[in-house]
């Protein structure tokens, strides 16, 4: 820290005292200024004149300026930054009251003068503080989100395990959900239309999709693939289909779907790319889209891209 000129010292000692008019309001500002350094609030004589008191802080402070000085300078920056003075404005006598409050503005200026280096330099420190906070806090928003995915991939692992078939079906809709909302995807499952059960549905990148979810021991065949892309062709003009079949689709699914087609195939090795963080969810989904847009086709494998 920069040392503190002896010019800003006085000028404290002055505003200091100009401020108040009353010892009662000018003790309570000085007892909550420096309520972080009691040390240099004990044995202050409050009921001499503000002018003595005034001057044992300062020579208080200057006393060890690598324990104080950034208290001495916060203590100008804040008094060189007043605009209005309660307690003077009080004095009944007008007179009175007009010469101490321009004395007040004058120390007050005058310190400003002296201190406007030492505000740049708070405004600078404060500004990298900030920065410094963004940062800590995106980490740790970061590591939140990689931890978040790694329950994910434990709990798709775990999946794997299932005998139960049925009900590996419908955790992997809740599993799906949740690593959805991950990448506020704003996912709802599992709804009913008139003559229509969907699996679920998201929205990305100013799309709306329709989701089917599928753990089968087999590849999804063309009947699958032909029922899913009905479903998606009867819904709005922007809605897009998301197959997400843990086996895959067989060849001849795909083959058939390889151009005009109205959704995206996302496979077991895909979802367990995303969820072991070799490619973020929503990458991947913009490189389907797109190889969707530019060749008709509804699939390429994250495997191509890594």
């Amino acid at each position: 820290m920069k040392r503190i000129s002896a010019e800003a010292y006085q000028g404290l000692r002055e505003a200091l005292a100009a401020i108040f008019w009353n010892k009662r309001p000018f003790e309570k500002y000085v007892r909550t200024a420096l309520r972080d350094v009691p040390q240099i609030l004990v044995g202050l004589a409050f009921d001499e004149p503000k002018r003595a008191v005034a001057d044992s802080i300062v020579d208080r402070l200057m006393s060890d300026e690598a324990a104080f000085g950034q208290i001495a300078i916060d203590l100008m920056l804040e008094v060189s930054n007043m605009t209005r003075f309660p307690n003077i404005e009080q004095i009944k006598d007008e007179i009175d009251r007009e010469d101490r409050l321009d004395a007040a503005k004058a120390a007050v200026a005058h310190l400003r003068g002296l201190t406007q280096q030492y505000e740049n330099a708070a405004a600078d420190r404060e500004r990298v503080m900030a920065e410094r906070d963004a940062q800590r806090a995106q980490d740790e928003a970061q590591q939140t989100f990689r931890d978040e995915l790694e329950q994910l991939r434990r709990r798709f692992e775990t999946l794997h395990g299932d005998t139960n078939h049925q009900r590996r079906g419908k955790d992997l809709e809740g599993l799906l959900t949740d690593l959805f909302a991950l990448f506020d995807m704003e996912p709802r499952f599992s709804y009913d239309l008139e003559r229509e059960q969907i699996d679920g549905s998201l929205s990305f990148d100013t799309d709306d999709y329709i989701v089917e979810a599928r753990w089968r021991a087999k590849p999804s065949d063309r009947a699958d693939a032909d029922v899913f892309a009905a479903k998606v062709r009867r819904k709005g003009r922007n809605a897009l289909g998301l197959f997400v079949s843990i086996a895959g689709m067989t060849k001849v699914a795909i083959d058939q779907y390889s151009e005009s087609t109205p959704f995206i195939l996302l496979d077991g090795a895909d979802l367990y790319s995303v969820l072991d963080q070799r490619i973020p969810l929503d990458d991947l989904l913009k490189i389907k889209k797109r190889h969707a847009n530019e060749t008709g086709g509804c699939f390429v494998p994250a495997a191509t891209v890594l």
